[in-house]
């Protein structure tokens, strides 16, 4: 697996969403399938089946989350000398519409809240550049043209 990069705060999410489960979560499923057991015949008892399903469904993310944390790497973000990169605060103009993006990793992209992904065709297309530049990308519609107005 590549080495993936993320934000401190993007890093740390994911901690908090590693121990959350480790402990508390998994702490409740057992609880309840100690009470499944107690109702009886485990082969028709759908309780049991459903904590048993959420057990294994909980496991499974502790190790996607565990081996994911295994291959990343954590870079700060911040002023970056005017040069797009992770954490950066742009305004672009396309089609004579300004747009507010923050570049960041894969776990914290929020398009709608102008949260690009660092991997996303856009977030891509603006790293290591700078404002008055003009970057174009492919999308599922076609070239997009995206002029940069501020880089922050």
């Amino acid at each position: 697996m590549n080495s993936q990069i993320i934000s401190p705060e993007g890093y740390q999410k994911l901690k908090d969403e590693l121990e959350q489960l480790s402990t508390v979560k998994r702490r409740e499923i057992a609880v309840r399938i100690e009470s499944a057991k107690e109702l009886g015949d485990l082969s028709e008892n759908a309780e049991y089946a459903d904590a048993k399903e959420a057990q294994a469904f909980n496991d499974g993310r502790i190790m996607e989350l565990s081996n994911l944390l295994k291959n990343l790497t954590v870079v700060e973000g911040g002023n970056t000398g005017g040069v797009i990169g992770m954490g950066s605060e742009v305004v672009v103009e396309t089609d004579g519409v300004k747009k507010n993006i923050t570049i960041v990793s894969f776990n914290e992209s929020d398009p709608m809240a102008g949260k690009i992904s660092n991997e996303s065709p856009l977030g891509i297309a603006l790293q290591n550049h700078i404002a008055g530049d003009q970057v174009v990308f492919a999308t599922p519609k076609g070239e997009a043209t995206y002029k940069i107005i501020s880089v922050s």
